[in-house]
C-alpha cells in the first residue's frame, strides 16, 4: 500500500514569524541581505518576488478618526473631573480605552 503525502499549506505571510518569513526568502531568488530586514520588509520583498501585489489599506483615515474622538472624549472628561462628577469620568475613561485599544486593532 502506498503511503499518502501529506500536502502542508503555507501559512499567510502576515501570519509567519520573521525567522519562518527569512527561511523562506532565502529560497526565493533576488533577495539579499534577509537577516538585516524586520518582518515588514521580508514581507514586501517575497511578495514582490513571487509577483504577489499587496491589497492597499485604508487605515490612516480610520486612526486619525478615532484619535480626533479620543481629543474630544478627554476633554468631557477633563471637564467632569472638575465638577466632580466621578461616574460619568469613569464612564468616559473607559470609552477612551476602547478607543485607544481600537487604534491598536485598526493599525
Amino acid at each position: 500500500m502506498a503511503k499518502k503525502v501529506k500536502q502542508t499549506k503555507e501559512k499567510p505571510l502576515e501570519k509567519m514569524t520573521a525567522t519562518e518569513l527569512r527561511e523562506a526568502a532565502k529560497g526565493l531568488d533576488g533577495i539579499t541581505g534577509v537577516h538585516g530586514m524586520n518582518k515588514a520588509e521580508l514581507i514586501a520583498d517575497i511578495q514582490k518576488a513571487r509577483g504577489i501585489q499587496a491589497p492597499a489599506r485604508k487605515t490612516a483615515g480610520l486612526v486619525r478618526d478615532v484619535k480626533k474622538r479620543i481629543r474630544e472624549l478627554r476633554a468631557v472628561r477633563e471637564k467632569a473631573v472638575t465638577e466632580d462628577d466621578q461616574r460619568m469620568a469613569a464612564i468616559y475613561k473607559k470609552r477612551i480605552s476602547r478607543l485607544k485599544k481600537q487604534t491598536r486593532k485598526i493599525g
